[in-house]
């Protein structure tokens, strides 16, 4: 009887809470950080790097350390964050070898049906803003339809770039496009010259002297093109907008972090008499890297050390100003990472430009633990408990129903939502996650099957397939710079490799049925909860398709003219 008065009294507490200031729910400050390994942070068992703006973070709050990304790519993981949803249902997952845009003038985009946090906390009168990195397309049609635009799902405010910071984004980095030669068929080629070599001196085919004469000339017309894309790649594609408007094409990068920081202290500052929503979508720490001045050369770990210091200064100045305004105690703050660390970040001199995963398996690309386990902290002054660790399953897809709850919105009902309401377990109210299963999909592939069973505390964890690594012996894909999901690229597994994280975090020794009794059991219920799960997906257009994803000349945005190469700085932040 102590205990239900207990809860009930809790439950009245955080209703209070919710609906102070006049009716309102409380504020709310998301912040997500590009390719941040789990342990890159102190609060996460770093010892090396200096975080102790985001370790008070998780003094004063709750950090979940067992928090999964719904995917291990920026694009469809920042989907599924915002929409509460599994990417593969908004049509947000590739059914190719690439899993993210890489060129702003795709028509792909996350669909206009599709209803984000944003939306919903908009609805209810907050003032919302997005200031980083967007990465869920542009436009559609024309070159200023900005159908796909933060604008046009449910972020008044929008001040950031629209694609990725890019290696082209960065004089001397290097371009993605480089890995185009990776790609090259050398082998089949030769053959094809040596076979039609053999034909002609067999006289079957004909090879004449200007047939020759024209393969260099060809070889050497496509190298021309192949130049002058990676030179005009920057300037088409790197570019910061406000709002609908261009302001910075290229963007200048090194005190990107330092203008977005002062973006998002003036929205606060702005906003401090009404409810407000922020989502600060940090551009670092994905490559290629930049850090201010003030923080190059600082840390032990190189320009990735120094970057992920610059980022916890910014959630420094966060909170700083959350607490001038006195509203600490009437604002949730969540921190988290879109995915694990990118391993395979070797700069073009051969700098290592990546960060640590900890004690987890393998990193971006893959849902190996090290792909999808990232840091989940989440503050809520005077209302979560301080400096408490929550091992269970949990999702960044459950952000959007716990806001759509906290600021009275109602969540969509014509429309599967995976993701739960966070806080009965942050409360204390319920010891364990409402998340039984986690579905792990490799762009559209379900790559494995997480279930936490029911009066039991192991954790299962089933791979269908692996990508296949290179060098074989490591846990990184070199080759391809990223791990691809495509068949050519993985090794399926029948059974499936069966892993109990609750013994095994780090997946070293996969669980045989000489380990297990229940093995096949096992599998068989994850089995019939992924059949389940399937049965669940409706058919959407395929945003991620080939068509979707290729450049296209008439939605390219341009703030200047292609004889300017679409040059403009116009940005009055950046002084």
């Amino acid at each position: 009887m102590k205990c239900a008065w207990i809860l009930l009294l809790g439950q009245i507490f955080v209703g209070a809470w919710s609906l102070s200031r006049e009716g309102k729910g409380p504020n709310f400050v998301l912040m997500m950080v590009d390719d941040l390994g789990i342990g890159d942070l102190g609060c996460y068992g770093n010892t090396t790097l200096k975080t102790p703006n985001i370790d008070r973070l998780a003094q004063e709050g709750v950090k979940l350390t067992q928090h999964i990304a719904a995917a291990p790519l920026c694009t469809p993981s920042r989907a599924a964050f915002l929409t509460g949803r599994y990417a593969i249902r908004s049509g947000m997952a590739s059914h190719g070898t690439v899993g993210v845009y890489i060129v702003s003038a795709a028509s792909g985009g996350l669909p206009t049906q599709e209803v984000t946090f944003a939306q919903l906390a908009n609805q209810q009168g907050y003032a919302t803003s997005l200031i980083g990195k967007w990465h869920l397309g542009l436009n559609c049609e024309r070159s200023d339809d900005f159908c796909h635009h933060p604008n046009h799902h449910g972020f008044d405010h929008f001040y950031g770039i629209t694609v990725t910071n890019l290696r082209d984004c960065q004089p001397g980095h290097g371009s993605v496009l480089y890995q185009v030669s990776q790609h090259i068929p050398y082998g089949s080629i030769a053959v094809a010259a040596a076979t039609a070599a053999i034909l002609h001196a067999l006289g079957v085919i004909s090879v004449t002297r200007k047939m020759l004469l024209y393969l260099p000339l060809l070889a050497a017309v496509s190298l021309a093109l192949f130049a002058v894309v990676v030179f005009m790649f920057p300037y088409v594609n790197c570019f910061l907008m406000r709002n609908q408007e261009i302001v910075e094409q290229p963007f200048l990068s090194e005190n990107l972090t330092q203008r977005m920081t002062r973006e998002a202290v003036q929205f606060l500052q702005r906003n401090s008499e009404r409810p407000f929503l922020l989502f600060f979508s940090f551009v670092q720490v994905h490559t290629a890297l930049f850090a201010s001045a003030d923080f190059r050369g600082r840390s032990r770990h190189g320009l990735y050390g120094d970057a992920v210091e610059e980022v916890d200064w910014s959630v420094g100045k966060l909170m700083e100003t959350l607490d001038s305004l006195g509203l600490s105690e009437n604002t949730v703050v969540y921190l988290t990472s879109d995915h694990g660390a990118h391993l395979e970040e070797i700069s073009i001199k051969g700098e290592v430009h990546r960060g640590w995963n900890g004690i987890y398996r393998a990193g971006k690309s893959t849902n190996w633990e090290g792909g999808i386990r990232v840091p989940g902290i989440l503050r809520w002054s005077g209302v979560l408990p301080g400096n408490k660790s929550i091992d269970e399953p949990t999702s960044n897809m459950d952000i959007f129903p716990t806001v759509a709850k906290l600021s009275g919105a109602v969540i969509p009902e014509d429309r599967e939502i995976d993701g739960h309401d966070l806080m009965p377990l942050l409360l204390g109210e319920v010891e364990r996650s409402e998340h039984e299963f986690l579905f792990h999909y490799c762009n559209a592939y379900l790559n494995a099957v997480r279930w936490r069973p029911p009066n039991s505390t192991s954790i299962w964890k089933a791979f269908f397939f692996t990508p296949d690594f290179s060098p074989e012996n490591s846990t990184t894909c070199f080759r391809t710079h990223v791990c691809f999901c495509t068949e050519e690229y993985v090794t399926y597994h029948d059974p499936p490799l069966l892993f109990d994280l609750s013994r095994d975090p780090s997946e070293a020794t996969p669980v045989t049925a000489r380990d297990e009794p229940d093995f096949h059991a096992i599998l068989d219920a994850m089995r019939e909860a992924a059949s389940r799960h399937a049965r669940s997906l409706r058919p959407v257009p395929d945003q991620m398709s080939l068509g979707n994803m290729l450049w296209k000349p008439w939605l390219q945005p341009c703030c200047s003219t292609l004889s300017q190469l679409c040059a403009c700085n116009r940005d009055d932040s950046n002084g």
